[in-house]
């Protein structure tokens, strides 16, 4: 199985004072034509948000968008009259459909927000926007391995209208679980913390590693690490 390795430091990094971020794919004025995104995976900004900072009201249509908290907290509002203050751990999913307009603020006066934006594009077009969220219990919060987001809310998910499944890993130290790509299928897993084994490969914080090949691969923690894993399906024409 081939396994291709993003590195963090190869990514694309904006700094506007109030946002440090970092792109694994082509976004705003960075723009890598050999990383325009993976299947319907579009974006995966990891952003750090400078105290009392954020982005104001602004729009999106016809994409995916999940914000998953790492650190600090995360105000949201949107045009849908969802308001919500985000902590570590929580993804908030929101459809932008047809159109919505939203803002995400650090509330704090102190303390960074560190969270990742990630886009996907939807399996359709014109779609009524919603919103859901996906927090950990603590049953949920203390699972190694667990839906976070899916096309059918399973298991308490977030619920996203694409073909795509997002399990968040968090293993400690020597824990492992596995993971098998249908063919036909796609795989990106995007570490955020620690030191992860994925099949003949190891990721150091940020980095990202993808498959397209079938078959079976193990992910080993070589230290306390925490991790989300896309398994996307084919992309339809829409």
């Amino acid at each position: 199985m081939n396994l291709t390795l993003r590195r963090s430091a190869e990514r694309g990094h904006a700094d506007h004072g109030w946002l440090d971020s970092r792109h694994t794919f082509s976004f705003a004025d960075y723009h890598d034509p050999a990383h325009m995104g993976f299947r319907m995976l579009r974006v995966i900004n990891q952003d750090t948000v400078a105290p009392a900072g954020g982005f104001p009201t602004h729009p999106h249509r016809d994409m995916e968008i999940f914000s998953y908290v790492l650190g600090g907290a995360l105000q949201h509002q949107d045009s849908m009259g969802n308001g919500r203050t985000l902590r570590p751990g929580e993804i908030q999913l929101m459809s932008a459909g047809t159109g919505v307009t939203h803002s995400e603020f650090n509330p704090s006066r102190t303390e960074p927000l560190h969270f990742l934006q990630i886009w996907i594009v939807p399996a359709k077009r014109g779609l009524t926007p919603s919103y859901t969220e996906w927090k950990p219990t603590d049953a949920r919060g203390r699972a190694q391995d667990v839906v976070v987001i899916s096309p059918d809310g399973r298991d308490g998910s977030a619920v996203i209208h694409q073909d795509t499944i997002v399990r968040r890993l968090s293993l400690p130290a020597g824990g492992s679980t596995s993971h098998t790509n249908v063919a036909g299928r796609g795989t990106w897993v995007q570490l955020v913390a620690g030191s992860l084994q994925v099949g003949d490969q190891v990721l150091a914080p940020g980095d990202g590693v993808s498959t397209e090949d079938a078959g079976s691969f193990a992910i080993t923690a070589k230290a306390a690490s925490e991790a989300l894993l896309f398994d996307l399906g084919p992309f339809p024409a829409r």
